[in-house]
């Protein structure tokens, strides 16, 4: 299977379907970090959407659309910016690669753009960690727990709203330039979880039946589309409502 992982310096999940044998290669603008440069394409990821990807994981960046700045949400220009953002992750749950997971923070991209399929947390998958993140699921199953462990807790809130509330590691990092790269790591666990149960949909089994190659069923599913889970599927956003909004953005 060749899969594409979108926005990802750390290679952390481009190394979980590696040691699946799966063709997978990291894509960000940045130079990696994961240790194999062999399989890292530094450059814009909007260039690589059309080489014939099986499947394709993005974290587009959050910083204009998670909720968690609202604090700044009106401050000059930052509208724009969240216009950009919003393309952006756009142009990539718009594109032709037959499965797709977008990964991001709860923020305005559902329902703007779609609607979020499933919300999981590192600590459902073996990491002691707390991090709510949305998957927004195109032909893929929800990832199913692999291993629900305790939270670590590096503190209490002192004051405020959150008084008396624990703080998880997430909220424990102390602003710097590397804290939002740092923050946008996806764990380990999750990592695994997403090679070993989507690195077998659309193979020679998938949840459809069997197909003699993998060309074939990424064939049919373009003609057959199928969300899971059919009950929550997610609601694509008219392209041309998006793009006539763009217009507004300025040119330079």
């Amino acid at each position: 299977m060749r899969v594409l992982i979108a926005c990802e310096e750390s290679q952390e999940v481009c190394k979980a379907f590696r040691q699946l044998g799966h063709e997978a290669y990291s894509c960000d603008i940045l130079e990696c970090s994961g240790g194999h440069p062999e399989w890292h394409i530094q450059g814009d990821v909007l260039e690589q959407l059309d080489k014939e990807w099986d499947l394709m994981i993005a974290h587009p960046p959050c910083t204009y659309l998670s909720y968690a700045a609202t604090k700044w949400w009106n401050d000059k220009g930052r509208i724009w910016k969240r216009l950009e953002a919003l393309n952006f992750f756009a142009k990539l749950w718009d594109t032709d690669i037959p499965r797709i997971c977008i990964e991001n923070p709860m923020g305005c991209a559902s329902p703007t753009i779609a609607k979020y399929n499933q919300i999981i947390q590192p600590y459902q998958f073996g990491d002691e960690e707390s991090k709510r993140t949305c998957l927004w699921l195109k032909n893929l199953p929800e990832l199913k727990h692999t291993k629900i462990v305790k939270p670590k807790i590096y503190g209490y809130y002192k004051k405020g709203k959150k008084k008396g509330m624990p703080i998880y590691g997430n909220s424990y990092l102390k602003f710097s330039e590397d804290r939002g790269k740092i923050r946008s790591k996806t764990f380990p666990g999750i990592a695994q979880a997403m090679a070993n149960q989507w690195g077998t949909v659309g193979g020679f089994t998938s949840p459809e039946g069997d197909f003699s190659n993998e060309k074939e069923h990424n064939r049919n599913l373009k003609e057959n589309p199928t969300d899971f889970p059919k009950s929550d599927s997610p609601t694509s956003l008219n392209s041309d409502i998006m793009f006539n909004k763009l217009k507004m953005l300025p040119s330079d």
